[in-house]
């Protein structure tokens, strides 16, 4: 089985489903958005990243690297570095592990009807081990969520709906060339997902971010259409620039 490489665990969200949740975000992602917020998402391998705004020119860091040219990835830097200027984005866990630090939270899902989310990058890609920890969540009465954005075959789907309450679903654009432009992929393969899904009679909630000059105005009002024919709850994102600082931070090295 894949083990996935994890970017974040954010506890005590509001913004990624019902309730308080706990966010687990998966590196690796089937799409390539100009705008993505978590590009430390996109890859599926480990990633160093070096923020120069924390950098207070110490040398630890250089006393410690071993690289001639390009980093050899042992990320002994990151370690070493009183500020945090220099942070590895990426670290496995084994499904039990994961588990566990799910449920530290357990009170706070009981009093709001929160749960666990499944992110990304696309938790989807790895199937076989988002059922092996959604499973034990659901054994444990903790609600499941996954966001994806639905660019994976069906069979990953298959293989969790047994265990997931909620899934929240990006879809970005409706129209196929427009998608393409902004994310590096035609939709049909999401739109064709996400009718299938819908059959299943799971919950799903349609969320779009709102890209000035991508999406905004007509193909949001398209969106919000084909959204009301098929009686899917739409939830419209702002768009900011988390990620920006980021994704500078990831060029450095």
């Amino acid at each position: 089985m894949d083990i996935p490489y994890i970017f974040d665990i954010h506890r005590g969200s509001r913004s990624d489903g019902e309730g308080i949740r706990t966010t687990v975000f998966f590196k690796g992602c089937t799409l390539d958005c100009f705008w993505c917020h978590n590009p430390e998402g996109k890859r599926a391998e480990p990633e160093l990243a070096f923020f120069d705004r924390k950098c207070v020119g110490c040398g630890a860091c250089k006393k410690v690297c071993k690289k001639t040219d390009e980093c050899l990835g042992c990320f002994e830097c990151a370690e070493v570095c009183p500020e945090g200027a220099r942070r590895v984005y990426g670290k496995k866990y084994s499904a039990e592990e994961l588990f566990g630090i799910i449920c530290a939270d357990r009170p706070y899902y009981d009093i709001t009807g929160g749960g666990v989310t499944f992110s990304g990058g696309e938790c989807m890609l790895y199937p076989d081990f988002l059922a092996e920890v959604a499973k034990m969540c659901r054994n444990a009465r903790i609600s499941v969520a996954v966001d994806t954005a639905g660019y994976v075959p069906y069979s990953s789907f298959e293989k969790v709906l047994p265990y997931i309450n909620i899934f929240l679903y990006d879809i970005k654009a409706l129209d196929c060339d427009l998608h393409k432009r902004g994310t590096g992929s035609e939709n049909t393969l999401i739109l064709e997902n996400l009718e299938r899904l819908q059959k299943t009679g799971k919950r799903i909630f349609i969320r779009t971010p709102v890209i000035q000059g991508f999406n905004e105005g007509a193909e949001c009002e398209r969106i919000a259409r084909y959204c009301a024919e098929r009686a899917l709850p739409l939830e419209f994102l702002p768009y900011h620039e988390f990620g920006t600082d980021k994704k500078k931070a990831l060029k450095n090295n």
